[in-house]
C-alpha cells in the first residue's frame, strides 16, 4: 500500500492522446499527484510536450525513466503494439500503470501483463472511461439490480468517419501495429461500456468487411452476441459513415435506457422510456436522476485508481475485468474470420486466435465485390 503521500506521475508516449486526454486527467488531481517525467522516442516531441506541459525531466528510454525517477504511476500513451513491454517495465519496476485502449494487440499479450501484477498491487488498468461517468454508473446500477427489468434486446453501434488520409500514418490500419480496424481502435469504447452494463457474454457471431479504405484490416464489422442473462444484442463498428454517433438501446421488461453521444457524454445523453404498463412516476423518476454530473473521462477514471493505489487494491479496469472487451473483440474477429458461431470459452491459449486477432489466418479478404471497393 502506497503512504498517503504526493504520488509522482510519468508518462510514456508524447502524442495527441497524452496531450489531450491525461495531462488534463492529472491536472485534475494536481494536488495528489506531480507529472515528473515523459518519455519518447522522438526529441523534438518530447521536447515540445515536456515545455507545453512544465515537464521538468525528459527521456529517451523507459528504463532510465524508471530507474532515476522511480514514479509511483505510469500512463502509457504509444501506439497500440508499443504498450505490452513498457507496461511489463513498469509494473516490474512497482509502478501502477494506466495504459490506453486497445491495451495490447492479443490475449497472449493481456495474460503478460498480468503475470507481472502483484497482489496489492502494482496494477495496469486499461482505459475505459466510458464505465466511470455518473451517467453510466447509473445505468450499470439500475440494470444489475433489477430497476428496470430484465433485459432483452440491446444495440451498440459506433459509426464514426475516418477519411483515408487518417490511415496515412503508418501504424494505423494494421494487424501488427493497431491489432485491428474499428473493431479494435474505434468501437471498443462503446462495446466496453455495453459489456459494463449487460456483463458477460456466452456466444458471438460476426462479420467483418474491408469496403473502401485501404488498410489491411476491416472498416467495418458487425456482430450478434448472446449475454450471460439471455439478453441479445446487435453491434456495428464502422470508419465509413459521415453522420457520426455512438449509440447504446437496451429494452428491458420495464423500460428502454438509450445513450446517444460521440467521443463523451454526460447525464443528459441518458434516456428512460417506461414500458406502458409502469405508471408509477416515482419509480421513472428516479432512473432520471443519477446525482452529480461526471462526465466520462479519464479523470474520471483516474480518480478510481488513485483511491486503489491508496488502499492497495485492485482497480477497476484491470485484470479480469480489463481482459473482458479483449475477449469480445477476439471472438469477433475469431467469427468473422472462420465464419463460425464462437463461445467464449473456447478462446484458450491453444487457439491461434489468441496468440494473433487475424488468428493467422492467410488470404482473407473481406472486400465487397462491388465497383468502388478497395483491395
Amino acid at each position: 500500500m502506497i503512504e498517503s503521500r504526493k504520488m509522482r506521475a510519468a508518462i510514456i508516449g508524447a502524442g495527441g492522446i497524452a496531450q489531450h486526454s491525461h495531462v488534463p486527467a492529472l491536472r485534475s488531481v494536481a494536488d495528489r499527484v506531480d507529472l515528473v517525467a515523459a518519455v519518447d522516442t522522438d526529441p523534438d516531441r518530447l521536447a515540445e510536450f515536456r515545455t507545453t506541459n512544465g515537464i521538468e525531466a525528459g527521456y529517451s528510454s523507459v528504463e532510465e525513466m524508471l530507474e532515476t525517477q522511480k514514479p509511483d504511476l505510469v500512463h502509457v500513451c504509444t501506439p497500440p503494439f508499443a504498450h505490452v513491454d513498457p507496461v511489463v517495465q513498469c509494473l516490474e519496476a512497482g509502478a501502477w500503470v494506466l495504459v490506453e485502449k486497445p491495451v495490447c494487440l492479443s490475449l497472449a499479450e493481456f495474460d503478460r501483463i498480468e503475470a507481472a501484477e502483484r497482489d496489492g498491487g502494482p496494477y495496469a488498468s486499461v482505459v475505459c472511461q466510458h464505465r466511470f461517468g455518473s451517467g453510466g454508473k447509473h445505468a450499470a446500477r439500475l440494470l444489475s439490480t433489477g430497476k428496470l427489468g430484465r433485459p432483452l434486446v440491446a444495440e451498440c453501434r459506433t459509426t464514426w468517419y475516418r477519411d483515408h488520409g487518417y490511415f496515412e500514418v503508418p501504424w494505423r490500419g494494421r494487424w501488427q501495429t493497431e491489432g485491428g480496424g474499428p473493431t479494435m481502435g474505434h468501437g471498443i469504447h462503446q462495446m466496453d461500456l455495453l459489456l459494463a452494463l449487460l456483463g458477460d457474454w456466452t456466444e458471438i457471431h460476426a462479420m467483418a468487411g474491408r469496403l473502401d479504405r485501404d488498410v489491411e484490416t476491416e472498416d467495418v464489422s458487425m456482430a450478434s452476441v448472446r449475454f450471460d442473462n439471455g439478453a441479445m444484442a446487435s453491434i456495428l463498428n464502422s470508419v465509413l459513415s459521415p453522420r457520426e454517433e455512438s449509440y447504446i438501446r437496451i429494452d428491458c421488461t420495464d423500460a428502454t435506457v438509450e445513450l446517444t453521444h460521440l467521443y463523451g457524454y454526460e447525464n443528459t445523453d441518458w434516456h428512460y422510456t417506461p414500458a406502458p404498463h409502469v405508471t408509477d412516476e416515482t419509480l421513472v423518476r428516479s432512473w432520471r436522476t443519477p446525482g452529480a454530473n461526471v462526465r466520462s473521462s479519464h479523470a474520471a477514471q483516474l480518480s478510481m485508481i488513485l483511491a486503489a493505489m491508496d488502499s492497495g487494491q485492485r482497480p477497476p479496469a484491470s485484470g479480469a475485468a480489463g481482459r473482458q472487451t479483449l475477449e469480445l473483440i477476439t471472438a469477433l474477429y475469431r467469427s468473422a474470420f472462420t465464419g463460425e458461431l464462437v463461445r467464449r470459452e473456447q478462446l484458450t491459449s491453444d487457439d491461434p486466435f489468441y496468440h494473433d486477432l487475424h488468428g493467422g489466418v492467410r488470404g482473407w479478404a473481406p472486400v465487397a465485390d462491388s465497383e468502388g471497393a478497395k483491395p
